[in-house]
């Protein structure tokens, strides 16, 4: 990587408008940006945080706009919503809209971030059965208004998301059934958090159906749609899909950027001296994985920021794991490489009143932290974790 950067009066653009690509935008403005910064979105919503999506904004006790995020400076920042994005022209330095306008840049944040992954993209969808999914505001909306009139639900998957519309729904009163490949969010967190979201799970009224050869969408002899396990057919009013997500990187075909498993950056979040990568789409480390998490986009949006106006004297991107939920009366906040191996220490409380700070151990050196419905500062949890400290520029 050269050391050539992004000048402070060139014109940044900053495709995608979800938390890392508003993130992005307020540290180029933080660390004295002059010039343009255009933000693109093919949502037509103001840019919003979508963790409330499945909880609050999908029961109903929250409206919609509660999600929006702080607005931005509009005499700073050209916010265009409504209009994707569909391809990049690298030797022009634009992108290039659905509606036909170009964008020049002389900086490109690529923040596209993912869409939600369906049985249908997965091949288990022939019968065309309605799915739903909670990836946008528009999907927890619609969402919502569907179970209004509903008596019964089923998710397939059990992953953090899933878990969460599970527990919105039972809480609401719907027969409430997840539908999954293995125990609930054990590829994400390991088998103590499973088990206890299991039973809290189970004992808020959760069917729990575990095939490990997945599930597919079926109609019944009169038309209706079922969630098909082996021979088990499961009728449900309304049938979600919570498989994961697929990042969104077709407009940046053909043109020489790596974006297997998502776009591919360096330590600081850069594909080129004057192209980054944050959020959702971003794939980094050794293997390149991608790590969809609320706190990871902020994390990357800063570092990527800093890199196109401060090339190689920006910060590398510290690792500091952690990601949270909120279900079955439950507030899981979890700081270290999850999924968290063996039985936990108990660091302060009680796990059997569910108040407690837990602690992973290996080699007598921590591994993993758990804050248990305990209110904890975030920078202690990520020291009970063993997570690197940063260092003060």
């Amino acid at each position: 990587m050269s050391p050539e950067m992004v000048g402070l009066d060139d014109t940044v653009v900053v495709v995608g408008a979800s938390i890392a690509g508003v993130t992005a935008v307020e540290e180029l403005l933080g660390l004295g940006h002059r010039g343009r910064i255009v933000l693109i979105d093919s949502d037509n919503a103001e840019p919003y945080a979508r963790p409330p999506l499945s909880k609050g904004v999908l029961t109903g006790a929250d409206k919609p706009d509660s999600a929006q995020l702080p607005p931005l400076d509009r005499s700073r920042v050209e916010i265009v919503l409504g209009d994707r994005v569909m391809a990049l022209d690298r030797d022009g330095q634009a992108v290039r809209l659905a509606s036909g306008r170009a964008v020049a840049y002389g900086g490109l944040v690529i923040a596209s971030g993912a869409r939600a992954r369906t049985l249908s993209n997965l091949g288990k969808n022939a019968a065309r059965v309605d799915e739903y999914v909670v990836r946008s505001l528009r999907d927890a909306v619609r969402l919502r208004d569907a179970i209004k009139g509903a008596s019964s639900i089923a998710i397939v998957g059990g992953g953090a998301l899933g878990m969460e519309i599970a527990s919105a729904c039972v809480g609401l009163g719907l027969s409430t059934t997840v539908v999954t490949n293995e125990a609930p969010m054990l590829r994400q967190c390991g088998t103590w958090i499973s088990d206890l979201v299991t039973r809290q799970a189970i004992a808020s009224g959760v069917d729990i159906r575990i095939n490990p050869d997945g599930a597919s969408l079926v109609r019944c002899d009169d038309g209706q749609p079922a969630v098909q396990l082996a021979d088990t057919m499961l009728h449900a009013d309304v049938i979600v899909s919570a498989v994961g997500d697929v990042p969104n990187v077709e407009w940046l075909e053909n043109t020489g950027i790596h974006c297997s498993p998502g776009v591919v950056v360096d330590s600081r979040c850069r594909v080129t001296d004057n192209i980054v990568a944050a959020g959702d789409v971003a794939a980094m480390g050794d293997p390149f994985c991608r790590n969809p998490h609320w706190s990871n986009a902020i994390d990357q949006a800063r570092v990527a920021a800093a890199a196109l106006i401060l090339g190689d004297a920006a910060d590398e991107l510290i690792h500091r794991p952690y990601f949270w939920t909120d279900q079955f009366a439950l507030s899981l906040k979890m700081g270290g490489p999850a999924p968290f191996v063996g039985q936990p220490e108990i660091v302060d409380g009680s796990v059997d009143d569910l108040a407690a700070i837990l602690q992973w151990n290996e080699s007598g050196r921590a591994k993993g932290a758990l804050a248990l419905n305990k209110r904890i500062p975030i920078s202690r949890l990520h020291r009970v974790a063993g997570n690197p400290t940063p260092t003060p520029r």
